[in-house]
Parts: C-alpha cells; sequence; structure tokens
C-alpha cells in the first residue's frame, strides 16, 4: 500500500491535472455548436488516453528502460552499450564485459539487428542525427519542466473565479506566482521528506476526479458513453474539419505526463506501475472526462473552467484546495523528472557539470539540483507574468509534450529493431502508427505559435544551443588531447627515472584520455623538479549504463615495463552513481584496486612460467585478458613482462628505489617488493595533477567556430564544475596546470 501511493505521488502526478484545463483549451477559440461537437471532442480525447499513455508508454515505452532507469537519455545510453554510436570515441573494449554493461537477450543476435548495427557504427551522418535528436528531445523535455508547473498552478488558481464571480485575473497571477515561490523554494525537501506524505493526497485527488465524473454521469444522463464509438471522431471532422485540427492541440493536454511516467521509473517496478495505471488511473480519469462531457452537453455555454463549474456547490471549496495541492504535487513530479533526465545528461557528457545534492542514503534516484531548481522557478514566473492566460500557455504545453513524445518513438524504434529484435511488422505498426498521428498532433499545436509558443521556441532553442556548444567543444577538447598525447617510445627513452629524480609519494596525473600518456605529463617532467615514485593516469569516464558495481570501478593497466611504476586507472561511473567521493576515500579505493591488479598480474604470470616449463613449444606472449576473483574479464592492452629488459644502469639508492632483482625468475618476491614500495608511496601522500587546458579556435578558423569556442563554451567550462573536483581535493594536495590548444 505504501508503494502504491508513492507510486501515485512520483509518477502519475502530471498527467492526474488534465482534467482541469483539457476542455477549456479545446473549445477556447470556437463555441460549442451542439451534442455532436462534445461527443466528438470527448471521443478524441478518450481514444487519445487509450493510444498515448497506455498502449505507447505504459505497455511498450516502460519495457525500454535502462536497468529500470528512464528518460530519453536512458533510451539513448541503451543504444550507445549495444553500438558505438558516441561521437568522442573513449570506449574501453573491457567495458563490455562488465556485469553492468552485459546485455540479457532472450535470443541469438539476428541477421537484420546486426546490420543496424553496423549502419548505425559505419555511418558519421547517424551518428550525428541520434546525437541531434537526443539533444532537441532533452530541451524540449527541461522546456515542459518549466511549462508544467506555469500551467498546473495557473490552471488550478483559475478556479478561484468559479467560487468568487469578482476575482479578476491579476489576483489568480499573484497568487499562482506565490505558490510557485513556496513550492520551488521547499523542492530540495519534498525530494525526501515531504514526498512521503504527497502519496495519500493523490490517491484522494483522483478518487475526486471519479466521483465527479460519476455525479454528472447520473445528474445528466449517461449520453456522454456513446463517445466510446470512433465515428464520432469522424464526424467531428467532418462537421468542421478547420475547428476539429486546431482542437488536437488541446485534445493531446489530456496526455500530458506521458513522458514524465517513463522518466520517474526508477523509482518503482514496471508491473507495479502498469497495474497502479489500468487500475485506478486510467478509470478515474476517463471518468472525470466523461463527467465533464456530461455537463457541456447540458451546458454548452459553460466552456470556460469547465471542471471546477461541473463541481457540486457544496464540495467546491475542498475541491478547489485539493485541485490547487495536486497541481503542485504535478509541477514536483515533473521537476524530479528534469533532476533526473540533467543528471543522466550531465553523466552522457551532453550537458556542463552542476552540483547534484543527494537528499537519501537509502535512495541515490533522489536527487536535487540547486541551480535548475532556481533556473526552472525564475522561467516558469515569467511565463505566467509574460501570458497571465491558461490558453496561451496550454499552446506552448502541447509542442513540449509533443516534442519529446515523438523523439521517444524514434529511439524506441531503433530499440526495437537493435535490441528487442522484434517483428518487422510490429516495429513498422509502432513507428508509423505513434509518428502519424504525433505530426497531425505537432502540426495543430504549431498553428498556434503565434499564441504563446513563440516564447517556448525560444526557450527551447536556447537550450539546445547550449548542449549543442558543449558536446561540440567537449569532442573538440577531447580530440586534442587525443594528437597530442606523449609516445611510449619517449617514454622508453626517458628511461625508469624518466629524466628526473622519482620523489617518494604517489601522483594522480587526471586526464580525459583513456589511452596514452596525456601531453601535461610532459609538461609536469620539465617544469617540476621531481616527479612522484608512483604516478598513476586516472581518467573518470561515465560508461552507458546505470551504475557501475564497486568491485569493478577501476580498471588499471601498466604503462611502459615494471621499473617505471607508471599505471593507468581508468574509474568508470554510471549516470546513477554517485561520484562525490571524499578525495581520502577515493585514494583508498584506487590503492587497493591497484594492489589487487598487481597481486592478479603476478598470478597470472607465475601460472604461465610454469606452463612454459612444461612445454616444449614456444613460449606464448602473455595473455592479454585475466580474470577477476568476481567473475569479471579485464584487458591488459599492453605487455606486462614480456617487453622488460633489466636495466644496467646505476639507479642512484634512494628512498623510492626498489631492489635490483630478477623479475622473470621470482614472481612473489616481485610482488612483495612492490606492494611494499606501493604501501610506502601511500604513507608519503598523494597529489592530484590536474590537467585543467584552456581552449581556443585556430585563427583561420569560420566566426561561427570561433564565436562557440573562445567564448561561448569557454563560459561554460569556466562556469561548470570538473569531475574531479566532486572529491573536495584540498589545495595542498592538487596542482593545476593549463596549457593552451588550438582546435
Amino acid at each position: 500500500m505504501f508503494l502504491a501511493l508513492q507510486t501515485l505521488a512520483v509518477v502519475f502526478g502530471d498527467i492526474g491535472i488534465g482534467p482541469l484545463y483539457t476542455f477549456d483549451v479545446m473549445f477556447n477559440k470556437y463555441p460549442i455548436h451542439g451534442e455532436e461537437d462534445v461527443l466528438g471532442a470527448l471521443s478524441l480525447v478518450l481514444y487519445t488516453l487509450i493510444l498515448m499513455p497506455l498502449v505507447k508508454y505504459v505497455l511498450v515505452v516502460l519495457w525500454a528502460n535502462d536497468d529500470g532507469e528512464g528518460g530519453i537519455f536512458a533510451l539513448y545510453s541503451l543504444i550507445c552499450r549495444n553500438a558505438k554510436v558516441s561521437l568522442i570515441p573513449n570506449q574501453v573494449h573491457s567495458e563490455k564485459r562488465m556485469s553492468s554493461f552485459r546485455l540479457k537477450l532472450p535470443t541469438a543476435e539476428l541477421e537484420r539487428s546486426i546490420k543496424v548495427k553496423e549502419k548505425l557504427e559505419s555511418s558519421l551522418l547517424l551518428k550525428k542525427l541520434l546525437l541531434g535528436l537526443v539533444l532537441f528531445g532533452t530541451s524540449m523535455f527541461i522546456s515542459n519542466g518549466v511549462i508544467t508547473p506555469a500551467m498546473s498552478v495557473l490552471s488550478a488558481v483559475s478556479g478561484l473565479k468559479v467560487g468568487i464571480r469578482n476575482a479578476s485575473q491579476d489576483v489568480v497571477v499573484m497568487i499562482s506566482v506565490a505558490l510557485l515561490v513556496i513550492l520551488f523554494s521547499l523542492q530540495r525537501y519534498a525530494t525526501s521528506k515531504v514526498g512521503f506524505a504527497l502519496g495519500p493526497s493523490l490517491l484522494v485527488w483522483f478518487c475526486c476526479l471519479g466521483g465527479i465524473g460519476i455525479y454528472n454521469l447520473s445528474l445528466y444522463g449517461p449520453t456522454a458513453f456513446k463517445a466510446f464509438n470512433p465515428l464520432y471522431i469522424i464526424y467531428y471532422f467532418g462537421r468542421n474539419p478547420f475547428q476539429a485540427w486546431l482542437s488536437l492541440g488541446g485534445c493531446l493536454l489530456c496526455a500530458t505526463g506521458s513522458e514524465a511516467i517513463f522518466s520517474n521509473l526508477c523509482y518503482f517496478p514496471v508491473r507495479y506501475v502498469q497495474y497502479m495505471f489500468v487500475l485506478l488511473v486510467l478509470p478515474c480519469l476517463v471518468l472525470a472526462y466523461l463527467g465533464q462531457a456530461a455537463f457541456l452537453i447540458a451546458n454548452p455555454k459553460s466552456s470556460e473552467q469547465v471542471f471546477f463549474s461541473s463541481i457540486p456547490s457544496g464540495v467546491f471549496w475542498p475541491v478547489f484546495l485539493l485541485a490547487n495541492l495536486a497541481a503542485l504535487i504535478a509541477s514536483r513530479t515533473m521537476t524530479v523528472a528534469i533532476f533526473q533526465c540533467l543528471k543522466q545528461s550531465i553523466a552522457l557528457g551532453c550537458f556542463p557539470r552542476l552540483k547534484i545534492v543527494h537528499t537519501s542514503r537509502k535512495f541515490m534516484a533522489k536527487i536535487y539540483i540547486p541551480v535548475v531548481n532556481w533556473f526552472l522557478l525564475v522561467s516558469c514566473l515569467g511565463f505566467i507574468v509574460l501570458f497571465r492566460s491558461v490558453y496561451d500557455v496550454g499552446n506552448a504545453y502541447a509542442i513540449a509534450e509533443l516534442g519529446v513524445m515523438i523523439m521517444a518513438t524514434v529511439y524506441v524504434t531503433i530499440i526495437m529493431l537493435l535490441i528487442w529484435e522484434s517483428n518487422i511488422t510490429k516495429v513498422l505498426l509502432f513507428f508509423i502508427t505513434f509518428l502519424f498521428l504525433e505530426l497531425i498532433f505537432f502540426s495543430s499545436a504549431l498553428s498556434s505559435v503565434g499564441d504563446g509558443g513563440w516564447a517556448f521556441l525560444i526557450f527551447a532553442s536556447v537550450l539546445l544551443l547550449i548542449m549543442f556548444i558543449w558536446n561540440y567543444g567537449s569532442k573538440l577538447k577531447y580530440d586534442s588531447e587525443v594528437k597530442q598525447k606523449l609516445s611510449k617510445d619517449l617514454m622508453r627513452k626517458l628511461g625508469p627515472n624518466l629524466g628526473t629524480i622519482r620523489a617518494p609519494g604517489l601522483g594522480l596525473v587526471c586526464s580525459d584520455i583513456v589511452k596514452g600518456v596525456p601531453a601535461i605529463f610532459g609538461h609536469f617532467l620539465t617544469s617540476l623538479p621531481a616527479i612522484h615514485s608512483i604516478i598513476v593516469f586516472v581518467c573518470i569516464r561515465n560508461v552507458p549504463v546505470p551504475a557501475v558495481p564497486q568491485s569493478e570501478r577501476f580498471l588499471f593497466q601498466r604503462v611502459c615495463s615494471r621499473s617505471y611504476h607508471m599505471f593507468r586507472c581508468i574509474a568508470r561511473y554510471g549516470y546513477k552513481d554517485k561520484k562525490q567521493e571524499h578525495h581520502s576515500v577515493f585514494e583508498r579505493l584506487l590503492i587497493e584496486g591497484l594492489e589487487k591488479f598487481i597481486q592478479r598480474e603476478a598470478v597470472e604470470l607465475s601460472l604461465q612460467s610454469e606452463d612454459d616449463v612444461d612445454s616444449d613449444e614456444e613460449p606464448p606472449t602473455p595473455m592479454k585478458i585475466i580474470t577477476a576473483p568476481n567473475g569479471s574479464l579485464y584487458s591488459l592492452d599492453v605487455p606486462l613482462m614480456a617487453d622488460y629488459v633489466p636495466s644496467t644502469q646505476v639507479i642512484p639508492e634512494t628512498s623510492c628505489s626498489t631492489p635490483h632483482v630478477d623479475p622473470v625468475l621470482d614472481y612473489a618476491q616481485n610482488l612483495e617488493l612492490e606492494l611494499a614500495f606501493i604501501k610506502q608511496s601511500k604513507q608519503s601522500g598523494a597529489v592530484y595533477l590536474i590537467d585543467n587546458p584552456i581552449i581556443k579556435a585556430r585563427k583561420d578558423s569560420w566566426f561561427f567556430k570561433k564565436l562557440m569556442i573562445n567564448y561561448f563554451f569557454a563560459f561554460l567550462r569556466n562556469n561548470c564544475r570538473r569531475a574531479i573536483m566532486l572529491m573536495s581535493i584540498p589545495h595542498s594536495n592538487m596542482m593545476q596546470v593549463r596549457m593552451t590548444s588550438y582546435v
């Protein structure tokens, strides 16, 4: 029962307030001419509810979740995990062996899915198109998060004009602004504490919707049930095609919140969400719309504030207060979905990094993003003050919802082909049916751009531009770092001491590249009087999975031979993982992982040595795959001991040097010495050597590239958080160097 109440509050809050404004917007521009108009409009609403939220989202899209995570970026992440479609080529081959990365497919890969995968991986145009679609869908979804609170609260407070006949629109706007300020001020606490009290309120609200619908049906007669006959839709368009087409934008408002059902899926099982929608939410919504239609048939001139006008006078004020509470819950539902969407987009490198606060120790999905919260508040207030009317805001609302729906249709179709290996007939039926319907709805919504949609389109375009610039600049930055990386031949020429003095300690060189030695390390070698006895090149990488088990967090490789004491560490995080570990915790886990890696390496090499003694054949090259105790497979992309040649150069005896022993003959002794060496370096402390490059466009670049990279991208980088900075590293343990790279 407790889980059921939580599902109502978190998942279905947005779709539950559709009865407040759907018929108001549909009959805004044209009056009702008779019973047939009401039945036609009601039939449109009923079948939109059945097709969009029920068939598309609840029965199909919910199953396209990424290990329980929903949203447009979860769909993109799922595709990236099954095909190399990311524009930044920083994937590591061994990631496919992670337990979170493995696909649980019921059958072998079919020829069609293989062709789809090959086509996606080989076509740069398709990769850019997929990224562009997900950025467009995200900008629409965030904009939807701005429109939802404005529309919900404004429509709920507008009921005041029914209860108090002389209440002006200015009073409605002032109360709406006050409620939104209170809502967003309490948003941080609502995410973890107040949210537990919202479930019963929404249960009462849905029961109230169904009860008022039954009351109106019993009072005005069951004529509204005729609308279940889809022929009334044809009659509706036949009498006045243009009016019916314009009403489609308002009709879709009954399905707003469908995307929020999918985005907030991370809190609950799919089956539970499906049962709650079919058994409670959908019946209550259908009864509410049937009751309003019965009221309109009897009172065709009361097409404004239909919901509040149809409420029995004896319970008006309690229902009015409950409607406002439901509107606030719906606003909170959408805001929480925005937080989840942005966290996923940040993790996948498509949005500037922001401060993320985890408001619950038990549930990692419960988060709060302060900057986004206040940005949404200011934007909501701007929309309310600018338009002041439910009808103008409703026009923008339909555009936002449809933009997200269209993107979901495209991505689920790709998932059906690539991962589910569905029958081609089912895929085409799903794609053609829903894309056709959504484009028709979208054309109707766009017809009202001049009434309020223009402001929404500008807002969404700005968000899209921010994400495009961030992604474009990040790709150029990564490509520049890959081109400038140092070769291993240079490292070998410098020798184990790297041409300088090796001082005791652990040096963590932080960069974004996953292969090779970053160029910034050469700057440290030439600028610093000494370098640490152990060097670990650390790359914090976000992989397209919801969560990475702690046992698989770190992936280690040796850089050059054993005497160099240089390693690569890729710290892998899913988009749901918390990256705010304290630096001491991060160092402890990293060193533990490094010690386990060295132990596994020694065991593997000793086993190979024993096999060589018993074999008369040529000794094989060292295996590049090792098995961890937990069953995970790790790739060692560089030879470990085969290329090692004992140095004849006399190394000065310092506290950081290891005694000279034969590494091929005595693995156990080498293991003990290296572990003791790591322990000694750990006691000397760790220093973070951080690369913080400045990216500039070349002088011969075109004007818009200079504008985007030198100004816009530079502004975003200077005002966002770096992944390594989330660890609260003290300044005494950190050294930052800025190098200018021209792209």
